[in-house]
């Protein structure tokens, strides 16, 4: 009789729990196109709608269910622009402006907020992003932190990437600035946290005979006799989830303003979340994390699909509460 497949990829490892409920971007794609790459969202929850099938699947063309997530947008400003510069073989931040009205909220007292000064020479930078903060206040969970974050911003060399941020710099930013009907993005965020976790749960094995070793819901052997150790790819128990993982390639299939939430809504609302209120966006498929988590989007850096905006048919609003 085959064996199933080990769970608990080793592709993700060490399992470590993640440090903060902000996921920092690694990686930005690289633009030609001046604009923001990425923005950040709300987990509301799941649900269904029907589309016709644009895709090179034998339904293309017919009318086909797909399961969605749709994220609500907080309240986005943009405080500062931040530079970089090359030093000792890698890139790092130089320098930095600030708008005085907007740092004062995220706690920044610096008296650098000059941005005349540091435009007089940027020959000297390499690269540039904007410093942003979200205001959850607005949203219908009770999150009023302030928090701070990076946005990659794309152009063709440094002063275009600076005209752009220009145009932003102390303004609020919305989610049309950034993305657009039928384009991809990655979501980067934390998985739902599992606690404590044997090693059948987290990674699958097999139960063992009691007759035979005493034991059940446990690991039949640590190893061999040599090399005489654990081995580090041996299942162990211990936390499950809570981890930054990054989903590449999620379709945004609609975006709508606090106007059309109604649209969106549940009846009764989502499962431990409640109803959308602002803006809001519908990915396809699903998102790592329970409802309320941050999500990160960026614009997808590896996708080759060419942006075409679905034709949406319907979008359901059945109660979930009895789900």
């Amino acid at each position: 009789m085959p064996q199933k497949m080990r769970k608990g990829s080793m592709e993700f490892w060490p399992h470590r729990r993640a440090k903060a409920q902000m996921p920092r971007v690694r990686t930005w794609p690289r633009s030609a196109e001046p604009g923001f790459l990425g923005s950040v969202a709300f987990k509301a929850g799941m649900t269904h709608i029907m589309m016709v099938d644009d895709s090179a699947s034998p339904a293309k063309g017919t009318e086909i269910s797909r399961a969605v997530t749709v994220l609500e947008m907080p309240k986005v400003y943009i405080y500062g622009i931040r530079f970089y510069d090359t030093k000792y073989l890698y890139t790092q931040p130089s320098s930095e402006a600030y708008d005085a009205a907007l740092a004062k909220k995220v706690g920044i007292n610096k008296a650098n907020t000059d941005l005349s000064k540091i435009k007089a020479d940027t020959s000297k930078y390499v690269d540039v992003s904007a410093l942003a903060f979200l205001d959850a206040s607005n949203l219908g969970f009770g999150n009023k932190r302030v928090m701070r974050f990076e946005l990659g911003i794309g152009g063709k060399d440094v002063n275009d990437k600076l005209a752009f941020a220009e145009k932003f710099f102390g303004k609020e930013i919305k989610i049309n600035d950034v993305l657009g009907v039928g384009d991809y993005v990655d979501t980067i965020s934390i998985s739902k946290g599992k606690g404590w976790a044997g090693v059948i749960k987290r990674f699958g094995v097999a139960r063992n005979v009691r007759k035979a070793t005493g034991k059940i819901r446990h690991l039949g052997v640590l190893g061999p006799w040599h090399p005489a150790k654990v081995m580090f790819t041996v299942p162990h128990s211990g936390h499950m989830g809570y981890n930054y993982r990054t989903e590449l390639n999620k379709r945004v299939l609609k975006i709508g303003t606090d106007k059309d939430a109604a649209a969106v809504n549940a009846k009764g609302g989502f499962i431990n979340y409640g109803l959308v209120k602002n803006d809001f966006i519908i990915l396809d498929g699903s998102i790592p994390g329970p409802a309320k988590r941050l999500v990160r989007i960026r614009k997808s850096i590896r996708n080759k699909s060419q942006r075409k905006e679905p034709q949406i048919s319907y979008i359901s609003t059945a109660t979930q509460q009895g789900a």
